[in-house]
Parts: structure tokens; sequence; C-alpha cells
């Protein structure tokens, strides 16, 4: 790639800018100016992340530095396709239509070797705190040691333990290698083509430059207060959900259907989120009652996820009954996982009214 596309912007390089107001109308509110300067500086951290990125010699969510600069990466894409999104009718159509699933692309695709790690773990810490054992063999440098004598899950946990490890070790395996070959590819090159055209001109509509952004931020809250209601939160008002387990071991391998709700009020928190920073130019004041919010729905998220690789690895033909009993245990408690992240974030939701920007 070019070296163009590797630098940012001389003035922001050497750390964060000092941030100029955002754009207002004569009547003061944000205009279009105040969308083109967030999308610019989110541009300008996508370039100075993925310049990061190369210097370290790593890929995707490795240790140190490189991690820190594909989360980074990930981030500043998100936030970018975000507010093409909310903001879309103040930009040109074409142009953000084809921008959208390119950065969707590479941010899910950067994920996932950091997914797959982060749900092992998960999945370790908990058998290891339903089997009462100090470390499984997974953990220990997958050596085949003796089975430890306490806890009543103690050989089954094990034996889960180690399966999982295999199975999300590949995965995360081939998520690294997918990422490698994306970063190489001409497809996430023209993305960064894009981007550092993005970080020194936006391509707003003609109207944009008297349009107040406020309306469609508000619309973005809208669609979230909407999406909230529409939850089953007196349900969500019980620590326990018993119903949310009747298709976890079953061979139907569809994903569990009283998730999906939840996942997309994860998303479009998230767009609310990124129109607010918009609206203030990154420096919009802490939501605590969005933040708690988030937090439950993020946990909530993977702990779902490592239900479902719980129930995927308990299919695993031809595995011990003591296996499978582990693994179905486990399930259960990440089950049970899910609706107390449901019940934190229903208290989190009705502490206050949502904060309208």
């Amino acid at each position: 790639m070019a070296q163009q596309h590797l630098d940012p912007p001389t003035s922001s390089v050497a750390g964060t800018a000092p941030r100029t107001p955002a754009p207002l109308d004569e009547g003061g509110a944000p205009i279009g100016d105040a969308l083109a300067g967030y999308l610019r500086a989110q541009a300008t951290e996508f370039l100075r992340s993925l310049r990061q990125h190369r210097e370290t010699g790593a890929t995707a969510s490795g240790a140190g530095e490189s991690g820190d600069a594909a989360r980074s990466l990930r981030r500043s894409a998100r936030r970018i396709s975000g507010s093409l999104h909310t903001f879309r009718p103040l930009l040109d159509a074409d142009w953000s239509e084809g921008m959208r699933p390119e950065l969707a692309w590479l941010s899910g695709t950067l994920a996932r070797e950091h997914a797959y790690a982060a749900r092992l773990e998960r999945l370790l810490g908990a058998l290891n705190r339903l089997s009462g054992t100090a470390a499984l063999p997974a953990q220990a440098g997958r050596t085949p040691a003796a089975a430890p004598k306490a806890g009543h899950l103690t050989i089954g946990a094990a034996k889960a333990g180690a399966l999982l490890d295999r199975q999300l070790t590949l995965a995360r395996t081939r998520a690294h290698s997918a990422a490698l070959q994306a970063l190489g590819s001409s497809r996430f090159h023209a993305v960064a083509d894009s981007v550092a055209v993005l970080a020194s001109e936006v391509p707003l509509a003609p109207a944009a430059d008297t349009t107040d952004l406020r309306p469609l931020a508000a619309a973005a809250q809208d669609r979230l207060t909407d999406a909230v209601t529409a939850l089953p939160l007196v349900v969500a008002g019980h620590p326990y959900n018993a119903e949310a387990l009747v298709h976890g071991l079953s061979a139907d391998t569809a994903p569990q259907p009283q998730d999906a709700p939840w996942h997309q009020v994860r998303l479009l928190l998230r767009l609310h989120r990124y129109a607010s920073e918009a609206l203030h130019q990154g420096e919009c004041p802490v939501d605590v009652r969005l933040l708690g919010a988030g937090k439950a729905l993020n946990r909530h998220r993977d702990a779902a996820e490592a239900a479902s690789a719980a129930a995927s690895a308990a299919r695993t033909p031809r595995i011990a009954p003591a296996t499978a009993y582990a693994l179905g245990v486990l399930h259960a408690d990440q089950r049970h996982e899910v609706e107390a992240a449901r019940f934190a974030f229903q208290q989190a939701w009705q502490k206050e009214a949502v904060r309208t920007p």
C-alpha cells in the first residue's frame, strides 16, 4: 500500500490535537461540517492505527501494541460505518452505501480472533469455577496431568476443557489466517484508499451545509428506545429464565431465538452513542445509565456466544458421558449469565430517562 495510506495528517500524528468546536448554523445547531469533522477525525485515527499495526508486524488480536492497534482500527471502522448509517441523508448516497459494508467486513474479520480467544478464556474460567479446580489441563500447558481430586465435575470438566481448547484454538487459528489474508487483500487496500480520502475530504450532500444533525441523532435514539420497549423486560426482571434452556442442547443448531432482539438493542445503543459523539465532536458527556446498559449488553453477547460454543462442543460425536454432562452444566451456567446480564440491563435502563442529545 502506498505510504500515504499509512500516515495520518501530520497535525495529529504526535498525539491528540486540540479539538475545535463543532461548526454551528446561525441558530447554534451542529450542521454537516460538524459531521465532516468527526468523520475526518475517525479516518485519521484509522490510518494512525493501521500504521502502528503494520509497524508491530503482527495481526488481529495479538498481544501488546499490535493488539491495541487492531482494537483501535476496529473502533474507528465501527464509528465511521455507524455514522454513515445514522447520517446517510447528509452524505453522498453511492459513496456511503459502498463504504458501509466494506467497513463492516473489515471490523468483523479483525474481531473474530480476539472473540475466540476471549470465549475460550471465559469458558475455561467457568469450568474451573464450576468444578472447583485451580487449573484444567488446557490451561496448564495442555499436558495430560492427572485429574484433580476435588470438585463434582472434575473428570468431565478436564475433558470438556480440552475439547473446547481444541475447537476454539482451531477457530482462532483460522480467524488469524483470515485476518492476515484480509489485511493483504486488494479489498482491504480499497478500503484504506477510501479512508485515506475521507481523512481530507468528506463527500457531503449539497444540503448538508444547512442541515441540523440533531433530528437524525434523535431518530437513532428513538430507534433504540423502541427496540428496548419491545424487549421482554418483565421476563428479564427475574434473575433466571428457564425457558431460555429449551433449545440449548437440542439437535437444532439455530441461534437462541430469545437473543436476537437483545443483540439488536446492543447495536442500536452503539449507533446512538456514535451519533452523540458526532454532535459533540467526540467529547460528549458520559451518560452513566447508557454506560451501564452497554456493559450489560456486552456481557449478554459474550455469555450467549459462550453458551452456544458449549452446546456445539456437546454435540461432538462419541464424547464420554461425563464430558457431555460437564458441557451441559457449562451451557446452563452461561445461559444463567445471559439472564443475569438481561436483569442488569433492565436495572440500568430503568434508572432514569434517556438523555436527549
